[in-house]
């Protein structure tokens, strides 16, 4: 039987590293898993104990396609607790996971043969649903001359090219963890106006920043009236990654389009996450949020502090996120083979650069540390036992 082209998309390479470390472990073997963009300690207290009130005694039967109003309302408020964004709840969409949110907003902008520009290094799936629906995919590639983050330079020689019908952008990025200030998204928000370009902001990350980063979280929600659409989730800042919750904040010309897909494509995102995600902006909440980036803040730290110890070429500045995307070709292996190795040998999980980067990926490798410092103390300890094992055995 025949399997559409539009399937033929290439696999997420650390779920197969996140699955051999599992196995692995499930062995009996010590491992340390730095492979998946996981936060370590879960969903906070408050809204754990919030879902077990509700199984006990809510209703949890389909609710509206974009997502109950407390909610819709709550994501709102947050805005103008964080960016002093007024922000009306009817331009919030709450959806399954941020992946279902890029689902809806590219079904909504793009049609099939419209060019999409993104970062090179990007997270992968971005590129794989855009190239699923039709979409061709424009990488751009972004180096340490703009902090692996696009710049208008970069878009004026793509859109040159041939026309651009979107921009993807990611920050705090996956995989690097680098940002794009206020005063570079506005530029970015202001090219994509004026030529007709639908900017489209991933901010999943937004909430999990450090204070010697070398810039700060800026939401293209400023730029709504330029046609731009926020990507967000409780995945990352709350810890909520199964509970498969995201949302979006959009424009007025795609309000009608995203709930007219999103009662087609899913009826409605999951009811329970959605009346325990309430809890997620109590005090309570937002104080075990914190207290998760301040253990990512030590163990960051440690990271840096241990970093001329593993010898790596270029390292990416990891301002936001829970991410280290690092140079390993003087190691002489592929990055795929270094990976597989690391895991084997040392019984440390990695991801292989090539999930983010088709071209130069086979050079680089992603760390999370959304662990504890004690964690990556070890992992550093057995990550450079194992490249001098590596030295000496050439």
């Amino acid at each position: 039987m025949k399997v559409s082209a539009r399937a033929q998309v290439p696999p997420f390479a650390v779920m197969e590293v996140l699955a051999a470390a599992n196995a692995r472990r499930d062995a009996g073997e010590s491992i340390i898993n730095l492979c998946a963009g996981q936060p370590s300690g879960g969903a906070s207290t408050v809204v754990r104990e919030r879902a077990r009130e509700l199984l006990a005694a809510g209703d949890h039967g389909y609710t509206e396609a974009l997502g109950i109003p407390a909610l819709r309302r709550g994501i709102a408020e947050h805005y103008g607790r964080w960016y002093g964004v007024d922000l009306p709840p009817e331009q919030v969409a709450v959806t399954t996971g941020s992946s279902g949110g890029f689902l809806l907003t590219f079904l909504a902008a793009f049609d099939p043969g419209d060019r999409v520009a993104l970062a090179r290094p990007g997270y992968p799936a971005y590129k794989n649903i855009l190239a699923s629906l039709g979409c061709e995919v424009v990488e751009l590639a972004c180096g340490p001359g703009s902090r692996y983050q696009p710049t208008v330079e970069h878009l004026e020689r793509a859109h040159a090219q041939a026309p651009l019908a979107g921009l993807v952008l990611a920050s705090p990025a996956n995989p690097t963890g680098t940002m794009v200030d206020a005063a570079g998204l506005t530029a970015l928000a202001d090219w994509c106006a004026a030529h007709g370009v639908r900017l489209i902001s991933d901010e999943i990350y937004h909430g999990i920043t450090y204070p010697d980063a070398a810039t700060q979280q800026a939401t293209a929600a400023h730029h709504l009236d330029r046609g731009a659409v926020v990507v967000s989730s409780f995945s990352k800042y709350w810890a909520m990654t199964g509970w498969r919750l995201g949302w979006l904040v959009l424009p007025e010309d795609l309000r009608g389009p995203v709930d007219a897909l999103a009662g087609n494509v899913a009826l409605c995102p999951p009811a329970l996450a959605q009346h325990a995600a309430l809890a997620a902006f109590s005090p309570e909440g937002y104080a075990s949020a914190e207290a998760d980036v301040a253990r990512y803040a030590a163990t960051r730290a440690v990271l840096l502090e241990r970093l001329p110890e593993l010898g790596w070429g270029r390292v990416a500045p990891p301002d936001g996120a829970f991410y280290l995307y690092a140079d390993i070709a003087a190691s002489g292996l592929d990055a795929v083979t270094w990976c597989a190795r690391l895991l084997d040998e040392a019984g440390v999980a990695m991801t292989p650069g090539t999930d983010f980067d088709g071209v130069d990926g086979g050079r680089w490798v992603r760390l999370s540390f959304a662990c504890t410092p004690e964690e990556i103390d070890e992992a550093i300890d057995r990550i450079v036992a194992w490249q001098r094992g590596l030295l000496d055995a050439t």
